[in-house]
């Protein structure tokens, strides 16, 4: 930082007239950046001087009445330490001078001397006066500094104490040092983040989220300052962490519910929080936090907007659920059918099973997506992954975004259904290809006797399921079909002028009349009818 450029206050002090009219007078000290303060004759005026005009440099003698330049000298440094006193002494005034030197004075010079000398000495005092100012200007705008800093200097500190275990005694010495507003005992950790803040706001400009984070630390502040003393830092993007003097787990507990409250009535986000046990001094905060991290924790079973507490949730964590690798086999395998009732009756089964109670959240997320990937492995033996990477991508972003029991439960049952209608879809397809090869081996083999297992044999499937799939693709029974593709067959035939016996040979007909009695049946004419209509003849 730059000083404000300004003259040197000199002072000279002298009982002899003509030292002080020569040091005065006959130098320019204007050129040298100095100007004359003052002067006076004795030490009792020179001290009345010095406290009035409080110059930066004294010139005085040593010897002089009713107060000597010793005296003097130790009343100045009282006055002002900075101030540069030279000590003007003679030959046998030697000793006084060091002991003046003791007391503070910067230098002294021997009696007689010349201007030369008093200016030499004078600047010498100037420059060390000057550099004194700038270490004391630098240590100040040091000082202006930490103390602009000290906010953060004082997060920092904090984010370190609930992370790293320290020694108590060095501990509350850095606490004064950075003037925590609290006791540095009886301590809670409280974990504060917003709900959803990735989804529905990371997003935002930039002056937005500050804002958000802004209304949220001053209404925890406020909050927690209505019950007892606390202090609010910012972990992470939208993770906050309040320590606060607290001696009851419960007291602890209805702060955060009304922190809860208030967010949710003057704002428009809601907040979740995890709260530890009591730490009796600095050195337990880490322990409060980690509780407090794992009460966080389950809000997986919430969705958030409220608070829990380690106090609470230490005698309900149950023993997580064990995973039933019969259960898991058999919805993969309905899965690998395409099922989908049944899929989702076993998913849902399971996942009752596995949330039962409420297990710790970090066990039951981890069985989730495990069984998240189970399914997509399934999916990838029997479909395209093109077709799967989808699904892959959403599990992958769901991780990210630490779900809910909720959002899990939907992943999964998504999976679930995706696969189940994909799976569906390329049987279907591969259905279709199959009916229709029937469908043609039929139409080349019309003169041959078929049957539905002979049809059945040639897709190498069961009779019994080749015709539901025939029927349910094509809309009619493999035996209505063969009669239909037949009497068209016969209509062409007969306008071609086949005779009847022809067709009914040529269609594997054994009788000629049973052929008449199905063609009619069909198409509600003979075939002597049908070509009279087409044709205008009859024939045999």
């Amino acid at each position: 930082m730059q000083m404000i450029e300004r003259l040197i206050r000199l002072c000279v002090i002298d009982d002899i007239s003509s030292v002080v009219e020569m040091i005065t007078s006959r130098i320019d000290w204007s050129s040298h950046g100095i100007e004359i303060a003052g002067t006076a004759g004795s030490g009792v005026d020179g001290l009345q001087l010095v406290d009035r005009m409080r110059p930066d440099i004294v010139l005085t003698d040593i010897r002089m009445p009713r107060m000597d330049g010793l005296e003097m000298t130790a009343q100045i440094m009282k006055l002002d330490p900075h101030c540069k006193v030279i000590i003007l002494s003679g030959y046998t005034d030697f000793a006084y001078a060091q002991q003046a030197i003791r007391l503070g004075a910067f230098d002294f010079l021997k009696k007689p001397f010349s201007r030369a000398e008093i200016v030499k000495v004078v600047l010498k005092a100037k420059e060390a006066w000057e550099e004194e100012r700038r270490s004391l200007t630098e240590v100040h705008e040091m000082e202006k500094r930490l103390k602009e800093s000290m906010p953060l200097l004082r997060q920092e500190y904090l984010n370190t104490l609930v992370h790293h275990r320290t020694n108590v005694e060095q501990a509350e010495n850095r606490w004064q040092y950075f003037r925590i507003p609290l006791e540095p005992v009886q301590l809670v950790a409280m974990i504060v983040e917003i709900d959803r803040f990735d989804g529905s706001y990371a997003a935002l400009p930039t002056h937005e989220v500050e804002l958000i984070r802004f209304s949220l630390q001053n209404i925890l502040e406020e909050t927690i300052g209505t019950f007892t003393k606390g202090v609010v830092f910012r972990e992470s993007a939208s993770r906050h962490v309040c320590i606060l003097n607290c001696d009851d787990p419960e007291l602890a507990s209805r702060i955060a519910d009304r922190c809860c409250a208030h967010i949710a009535l003057y704002t428009r986000f809601t907040i979740s929080i995890g709260i530890g046990l009591i730490a009796d001094d600095i050195s337990q905060l880490p322990d409060s936090y980690e509780q407090a991290l794992h009460a966080f924790s389950y809000h997986f079973y919430t969705g958030g907007n409220g608070a829990f507490s380690f106090a609470q949730i230490a005698g309900a964590d149950k023993e997580p659920p064990r995973f039933a690798p019969a259960a898991a086999q058999e919805l993969l395998f309905a899965l690998r059918s395409g099922n989908l009732e049944k899929s989702s009756g076993l998913l849902a089964q399971l996942l009752n099973d596995l949330f039962a109670g409420t297990p710790k959240p970090d066990y039951m997320i981890s069985v989730c997506y495990e069984l998240a990937f189970m399914m997509l492995r399934v999916l990838l033996e029997k479909l395209p992954h093109e077709q799967v990477q989808g699904l892959e991508r959403r599990i992958r972003e769901n991780k990210a975004a630490e779900p809910t029991m909720q959002e899990l439960r939907q992943l999964l049952g998504d999976i679930c259904r995706e696969g189940c209608k994909w799976i569906e879809m390329q049987r279907t397809s591969e259905s279709e290809q199959i009916v229709r090869q029937s469908m043609q081996y039929i139409r080349d083999n019309l003169k041959q006797p078929l049957t539905i297992e002979q049809c059945a044999k040639q897709a190498n499937l069961s009779p019994g399921y080749f015709s539901n799939v025939f029927k349910k693709i094509v809309g009619v029974t493999v035996q209505q079909f063969i009669t239909q593709e037949r009497i068209e067959r016969a209509k062409q035939m007969l306008i071609e002028d086949y005779q009847v016996q022809e067709i009914a040979d040529a269609l594997s007909y054994e009788h000629r009349r049973y052929f008449s009695e199905v063609f009619k049946r069909v198409t509600g004419m003979t075939p002597s009818e049908f070509r009279q209509a087409y044709l205008g003849k009859t024939g045999p």
